[in-house]
């Protein structure tokens, strides 16, 4: 009779019963959670293998055996008990509340400081409920002394306690991320690390370090903001003889080969006067300024060459008669079958051109205005798939010949670029109809090649392989 009227046997029933099925509750929410890649599924695990087995002790304890609360064990696991609860906070305040937070939310933005300053004051809070319940401690005294060391701290420290309070003010405000682009004034660079201190900045020559208090005080521009309008602007150098026109359609449409540029960018070129012209380009990030002003300028070299146009002010001695015969000679001659007169007809009305390494030679759609002989370099055709994907038809070398289609005068059905610098010979339409005609082997032979390069792009469209 004594057994129903004790308390300690209730508590012992209810933790032998509530144990096992609190157990079995929480692995089935675990392994469920997991399924889902939840981020609430640790929340779940340290519930089920430490916080529920260790409270089901301390009640076994105190409740069921009756060990009074004092004891120095039963102290110890509910301190342990303590930290368990606090972890479990930390973790589930993360999972719920930040994690999965929408990149636009307010909770993506704040700084990670901002979450540590949180973890800290409740870790804070929680030791101090710890060794004033648990322990007795009375924290009263603990806090007049704190606070009187805080202030002395803060004289003591008062310039490093503005910086920390500067970049936290300025780190709640946002106005840069990690990786975002960053112009000071004194450094350019990318944005690595953000401290309580300082921002590290790589500028590629070394990593800038950045009071926070200065950047809050000073100007400061994020080239990286808003997302998808970063352009660079680069100025070169004709000469005031140039017809400004030509230039500009020259530079603009160098600028729209580059591989940098981004997609739904159109690049456009102004003139500066004095013979000076900007050609402004869409990017996606900062991080292709250099390599995009280094193969605009290289590529910008070969086709002011191309197209008669000097510069800054430097003229193209290149296409010399000497040279203009030798290629006749020893590649067109062989691909056309040309006899010395007619070797010798070609000499005025050809002209040796040069083009940089990736530089387009071709572009699909383009009707030909003649035939490109290659004397040196490799040129590759490709073809776009339906996929929009570039495939690569055939590699053409020394010897080798483009524009087939203006003796048709149709539009190129593949494009072409060169793989290294290419020289090649140019000869326009006119001056050659009347050689081809005359063979009616070298028409036929033209036939062949032009309709296995169409077949290869029909093939390539559709996905096959190309040999």
């Amino acid at each position: 009779m004594n057994l129903w009227h004790s308390s300690w046997f209730y508590w012992a029933v209810g933790i032998a019963v509530g144990l096992p099925i609190a157990l079995i509750f929480l692995t089935e929410l675990h392994h469920t959670l997991l399924r889902r890649n939840s981020r609430l599924a640790r929340v779940a695990g340290l519930l089920r293998n430490y916080l529920v087995p260790l409270g089901a002790l301390l009640l076994l304890l105190v409740k069921a055996s009756q060990i009074p609360a004092g004891d120095v064990p039963v102290r110890l696991l509910t301190t342990v008990f303590g930290f368990l609860v606090l972890l479990l906070l930390l973790s589930g305040l993360n999972a719920t509340v930040f994690e999965g937070a929408p990149e636009d939310s307010w909770r993506k933005r704040l700084p990670a400081i901002f979450l540590d300053v949180g973890r800290f004051a409740l870790i804070g809070v929680g030791l101090v409920l710890i060794l004033s319940y648990i322990w007795g401690v009375r924290v009263g005294g603990l806090f007049t002394a704190l606070g009187v060391t805080s202030v002395v701290i803060g004289l003591m420290l008062q310039n490093s306690v503005g910086q920390i309070v500067s970049g936290l003010f300025m780190l709640f405000e946002q106005p840069f991320r990690l990786d975002d682009w960053l112009d000071t004034g004194a450094a350019r660079g990318r944005v690595v690390e953000v401290n309580w201190r300082a921002v590290h900045i790589d500028t590629g020559d070394g990593m800038r370090v950045t009071p926070n208090s200065v950047l809050a005080t000073t100007a400061f521009t994020n080239l990286s903001r808003p997302a998808g309008s970063h352009k660079l602007a680069i100025t070169t150098t004709f000469s005031p003889a140039d017809p400004p026109d030509q230039v500009c359609a020259v530079l603009s449409r160098v600028a729209l080969g580059l591989p940098q540029l981004r997609s739904d960018s159109v690049p456009r070129t102004v003139p500066l006067g004095g013979g000076e012209y900007r050609t402004s380009v869409g990017l996606n990030s900062p991080a292709d300024d250099g390599a995009a002003r280094a193969t605009f300028l290289r590529w910008i070299w070969y086709a002011a060459r191309r197209e008669d146009l000097r510069l800054d002010n430097s003229d193209d001695d290149y296409s010399t008669t000497e040279r203009v015969e030798k290629a006749v000679r020893t590649v067109v001659a062989p691909a056309l079958r040309l006899n010395a007169d007619e070797q010798r007809a070609l000499h005025s009305c050809a002209r040796l051109v040069r083009y940089g390494a990736g530089e387009t030679v071709e572009y699909p759609g383009q009707v030909p205005t003649g035939m490109t002989f290659l004397i040196s370099g490799r040129v590759q055709l490709t073809a776009t798939a339906d996929d929009g994907s570039l495939v690569p038809i055939t590699t053409l070398t020394e010897g080798s010949f483009l524009g087939l289609t203006a003796l048709t005068r149709q539009p190129n059905t593949a494009s072409a670029y060169a793989l290294d610098e290419v020289t090649a010979l140019e000869i326009d339409r006119e001056h050659l109809e009347h050689l081809v005609m005359r063979e009616p082997l070298l028409l036929q032979n033209f036939g062949r090649i032009l309709g296995e390069r169409q077949s290869k792009v029909r093939k390539a469209r559709r996905g096959e392989l190309v040999g």
